[in-house]
């Protein structure tokens, strides 16, 4: 819905020849702005910040598809940064519990939260890639990127992080779990695909 809404700018860069790889770099340059954003207490900002890189991230693949066509080097461009930018935020958030943005008894279990969502975030992309580089389509999972830069931007931009942080750390704790929901999804959607994990290379 969002893409068509964006649809008249995604023609107008593409009549520009705007090369795609571009509007990536540029996204992801805002998300890592985000993530400052986000490491020394701007929430609000932050989440307004981070909503900001995903249309940027929706209008690179649109130049892409309307204009010459996705790239190989486009596509890996494309995910390499995604998970340079996922990185980051995360990284921002667990400085911002570091720095006292989060209650004293809850910042250990913040910060270890934030890794593992790291952990759980970038394992989604690489189960991803793996899966496609073996020619099985892997797209599934309740926890798609889109939903958490969503899950987590708007809640930021409307509400801050709450009091003493805690809505920031509810908001992570829970797109953590489904992040690690759609680990398990993936790996079992792979396993039923290749007949039961018995599929030879």
């Amino acid at each position: 819905m969002l893409e068509r809404t964006l649809d008249p700018v995604i023609k107008y860069l593409v009549a520009a020849e705007t090369n795609p790889n571009h509007i990536t770099t540029l996204a992801t340059l805002i998300s890592v702005a985000s993530a400052v954003l986000f490491s020394v207490g701007h929430a609000r900002w932050g989440g307004f910040v981070l909503l900001l890189s995903g249309v940027f991230d929706i209008l690179d693949g649109g130049v892409a598809r309307e204009g010459k066509g996705p790239t190989k080097f486009g596509a890996f461009y494309d995910s390499t940064l995604d998970r340079i930018a996922d990185a980051a935020l995360f990284f921002g958030i667990a400085m911002y519990f570091l720095q006292g943005g989060l209650r004293p008894n809850l910042v250990v279990v913040g910060v270890a939260i934030s890794m593992m969502g790291m952990a759980f975030s970038l394992s989604l992309s690489y189960a991803r890639a793996r899966a496609e580089g073996l020619g099985v389509e892997c797209k599934v999972g309740v926890a798609q990127r889109a939903e958490r830069m969503l899950g987590l931007g708007f809640p930021m931009m409307f509400f801050g992080a709450g009091p003493d942080g805690l809505l920031l750390f509810g908001i992570l704790v829970i797109l953590t779990f489904l992040a690690a929901v759609t680990v398990v999804q993936r790996i079992l959607h792979v396993y039923k695909v290749t007949d039961g994990g018995s599929a030879k290379l």
